[in-house]
């Protein structure tokens, strides 16, 4: 946890002074709030104060504190004006306005979120700030309530990535993706963060191959510079291999070299330029992935030569060349920059501010892609009490209805959209407040499932539609037997068979609601039995098999470098890899290789104190007839659906090995664990069934289970 004497360190004592004070307010009107937690709120504030120290200047630091005090004690906005100088007081109350703004207010779209924020901003600072509160909320986001947390994890992807990345903020946005990474897809992160240790021996030399020959040749031209490698993010590398559809092993800019020159100011642009034809006389350059951000600097400031290059032996690296004055913008954002240096460049800063204002006011979109898996797949709404509620891009009033609650869909006939009337049919759109209408008249009908798409909508009309079904068999078989005993009449299984057959009917059950609905007209049964025009057919015989054939799965299908002979290995017990896994082979003392997931839990331990007994590991490509063991951990919200679980596994025709259902603990006492062990044929096998598994009715989550 900071501290107010971590973040005092970075002014001098008149500043200190100030800050000091300005920490006394917060801390007096912050007494007795804590967050969930259990730990003082005043630890926000620092948290905040502490990544922005050393950036933004000491009055920017007091705004932080003097915005918190006055957010939770009216009796601190009742200071004296004097208290604190005007630029603090003003940036305080810009906080304080963005602080009310709630995200339904702005139909959660980025475009109108932003220009509010800027709209309150008239100190390019206040920006810097309020992403740096976003940051230590993000760092400590876990202590949330699901729904909030929820909320904090949406709104960041949503509007303050993008914001950070437009307004040149990268190093706090690096940060946030990789928080929102870390908490929307876990297991993916955990995969390429260990495949990053994995890598990072052979990323260390590959650098100091390329560092010491430019370290000597910059050296020898008298240019004084500092060089530093960068890794990318692991949400970065997983943005890359989602858009271009490529394993991890062939994302070919994960590690990125920086020079940074210092210069003068007026020698910047040259000095660059000389660096770079260094840098091209001694590597192989790749010219069509040349990026000139010095010549034509973007939007927000960023300004950088970037180069790809190779060496003899085919390994490449991307090569980004700036000044000092550069890097500190390209880590920092302008603002942050101007501040930090303390120039009185108001001009400039009136100018930046404007360009921000123009890009933000503009119809043209910023540069920043959508973030994988959000606002392509996913559709974000609130309820009229403001809860936010996610669901698939394409979905209607009436999935959302369901999602709500299922007797609220079952009634639903309509809804009231930002106000406004809508059909259950209407698609819906981000941001957008909700209300539905229901009619206690309003029934389900058949036609209701080709507009919605959720699976727990389809499965509750289907549901209810069958409850009306048999309702019309019982109806129906009622009302003919009471005929055929009057007439004396009996109809026989295979007559019953017959009669489907004539009327078309896949099943007994539809011949009966045809009957009850007056489809079929008793006195046309009564004529066929009588005169037995039709002759009966006898039902056909299906047999189905659930067993399948076991023998095959210990069959051989990894391949460790083809170079091992008879050195035995095994799939760990730990996470149970399968084909088409990113996996790693670790060696054992005394039960040979052991083959782990990259996303196995254990992996960090492993590559970082052991790394030389890791080995490299390849499936083999016709390895997709073995079979392989895994574990699934389904969550339920009753024992019933148990049966349910287990149809759709069988559906597969995979070899189930074992199943079993224990209460859950803790949490939700009225929630049921499922533990599976079966045998599946690839990873492509077991994404299909717990796709399947998700969109069974009563099913919470599913995934591969952690031993």
């Amino acid at each position: 946890m900071s501290t107010i004497e971590d973040i005092l360190k970075f002014y001098n004592a008149e500043q200190q002074e100030r800050i000091r004070f300005a920490y006394d307010v917060a801390d007096k009107a912050l007494a007795g709030k804590v967050r969930e937690n259990g730990h003082p709120f005043i630890e926000h504030p620092l948290g905040t104060a502490s990544i922005l120290a050393g950036s933004l200047q000491y009055d920017a630091i007091m705004a932080v504190f003097l915005h918190e005090a006055i957010r939770f004690d009216g009796e601190a906005a009742q200071l004296p004006f004097t208290a604190f100088p005007p630029e603090v007081w003003k940036m305080a109350e810009a906080l304080n306005h963005i602080a009310a703004i709630k995200p339904k207010d702005t139909h959660l779209e980025a475009e109108n979120y932003k220009r509010l924020i800027v709209n309150y901003s008239k100190d390019p600072r206040v920006i810097v700030v309020k992403l740096a509160d976003r940051l230590d909320v993000m760092r400590n986001v876990k202590l949330l309530p699901r729904t909030s947390f929820e909320r904090k994890v949406t709104e960041t992807i949503l509007l303050y990535v993008p914001l950070a990345h437009q307004l040149g903020l990268y190093k706090i946005k690096s940060e946030l993706e990789d928080i929102y990474f870390k908490c929307a897809e876990p297991e993916r992160y955990r995969e390429i963060t260990n495949l990053l240790k994995a890598t990072e021996r052979d990323r260390e030399k590959l650098t100091e191959s390329f560092i010491n020959p430019l370290s000597e040749r910059l050296a020898a031209a008298g240019i004084k510079a500092r060089l530093k490698s960068r890794t990318k993010t692991a949400y970065s590398i997983y943005r890359k291999m989602h858009k271009q559809g490529v394993p991890f092993s062939q994302v070919y800019d994960i590690l990125a070299i920086r020079i940074i020159i210092d210069c003068p100011l007026n020698e910047e642009k040259d000095m660059c330029w000389r660096a770079y034809s260094l840098v091209t006389e001694e590597y192989i350059p790749d010219t069509s992935r040349l990026r000139d951000w010095i010549t034509n600097p973007k939007k927000n400031g960023y300004e950088s030569l970037h180069i790809t290059v190779s060496d003899d032996n085919g390994s490449c690296v991307e090569i980004q060349i700036r000044t000092e004055r550069m890097d500190i913008v390209a880590e920092n954002g302008v603002a942050s920059h101007w501040s930090y240096k303390g120039l009185k460049r108001e001009g400039e800063l009136t100018d930046w501010l404007a360009v921000v204002r123009h890009n933000m006011e503009s119809s043209d979109h910023n540069d920043y892609e959508n973030p994988v898996g959000v606002m392509k797949n996913e559709v974000f709404v609130f309820t009229p009490d403001g809860e936010l509620r996610r669901l698939p891009a394409d979905a209607c009033i009436l999935d959302f209805a369901f999602d709500i609650h299922s007797n609220l869909g079952l009634r639903c006939s309509g809804a009231l959209v930002d106000g406004k009337p809508a059909s259950i049919k209407d698609r819906m759109k981000t941001g957008s407040v909700i209300s539905i209408i229901t009619s206690k008249n309003q029934k389900p009908s058949a036609d209701w499932l080709n507009y919605v798409v959720t699976s727990k909508a389809r499965s509750k009309i289907r549901q209810k539609l069958r409850e009306e079904e048999l309702t019309k068999v019982a109806a129906g078989k009622e009302l003919l037997n009471r005929r055929l005993k009057n007439w004396k009449l009996e109809l026989s299984d295979e007559n019953l068979a017959a009669l489907c057959k004539k009327y078309k009917l896949k099943t007994i059950h539809e011949f009966f609601a045809a009957v009850a609905d007056e489809r079929i007209d008793v006195m046309d049964v009564k004529d066929y039995l009588t005169r037995k025009e039709d002759t009966p057919l006898a039902p056909e015989q299906k047999k189905y098999s659930d067993r399948i054939d076991e023998s095959d799965a210990k069959g051989d299908y990894l391949v460790i470098d083809g170079h091992l002979g008879n050195i035995g290995y095994k799939m760990a017990k730990c996470c149970n890899p399968i084909y088409g896994d990113e996996v790693f082979g670790f060696v054992s003392i005394k039960e040979g290789i052991k083959i782990h997931r990259m996303s196995c839990p254990n992996a960090a331990r492993l590559l970082e104190t052991y790394p030389y007994r890791i080995q490299k590991v390849r499936w083999r490509e016709n390895a997709v007839n073995g079979k392989f063991q895994t574990s699934l951990k389904v969550i339920v919200e009753e024992a019933s659906v148990y049966a349910s679980v287990l149809t759709a596994v069988n559906a597969f025709m995979v070899a189930l090995r074992s199943s079993s259902l224990v209460p859950r603990t803790g949490r939700n006492s009225s929630e049921f664990e499922i533990r599976i062990q079966l045998l599946v044929s690839s990873n492509a096998q077991l994404d299909k069934i717990l796709s399947a598994l998700k969109r069974t009715h009563g099913v919470i989550s599913a995934g591969k289970a952690v031993e």
